[in-house]
């Protein structure tokens, strides 16, 4: 399975009207080929009211023959920042939680993955001087990497590979604090993939 058509199958991915993905300059020593989209995401409001909520970076990097600690060829690399309620930043349980939202929607979509890894951090900001008219901010961040699973058949993998991203667009959203699309309906707005 080449790794050029599974990244033209990653670019034709669409997610929901609130995440703007844009493809971005990847990391080129982590392995021979590699492909990265960034993401931002919005609360959905218009005009003056819109504010970013949450971000991302997904890293998809592929080492024929692959590296050791990833138990496969491919790895998912990705980092994702969200603002949080203050009140949630204090849940000593948060970083518990955002680990297994990620893993959750993994398993959601039907992802087959191993060795995932990662972090879950807790950033909570007080402002002071002539900034304190801002407000205390809290923010939630995850850095994750995964092997996904892939079959040897070229249309399957880029299929699955797409799951992979959609479970990621799923997961900053819910980060984001988006309501779920119901199953079946579509968001439509003008933006949308960049």
């Amino acid at each position: 399975m080449g790794f050029a058509k599974i990244v033209e199958t990653m670019q034709t991915f669409k997610p929901r009207s609130e995440i703007v993905l844009e493809e971005v300059p990847a990391p080129q020593k982590l392995a021979e080929f590699s492909f990265a989209f960034s993401a931002d995401v919005s609360n959905g409001l218009l005009g003056d009211a819109e504010d970013e909520v949450a971000s991302g970076r997904f890293v998809l990097l592929h080492e024929p023959g692959g590296q050791e600690t990833w138990d496969g060829d491919f790895r998912c690399v990705t980092f994702i920042r969200a603002d949080v309620d203050l009140m949630m930043q204090e849940d000593p349980l948060l970083p518990s939680v955002g680990w297994n939202w990620f893993l959750s929607n993994l398993e959601t979509v039907g992802c087959h993955y191993t060795a995932a890894s990662g972090t879950v951090t807790r950033v909570a900001s007080a402002s002071f001087g002539k900034l304190s008219p801002r407000a205390d901010e809290a923010e939630m961040e995850i850095r994750a990497s995964w092997t996904p699973i892939l079959s040897l058949s070229k249309k399957s993998g880029c299929d699955e590979m797409l799951l992979h991203i959609q479970a990621w667009c799923t997961l900053l959203a819910e980060l984001a604090g988006l309501a779920p699309i119901p199953e079946g309906i579509t968001s439509i707005t003008a933006r949308g993939s960049r």
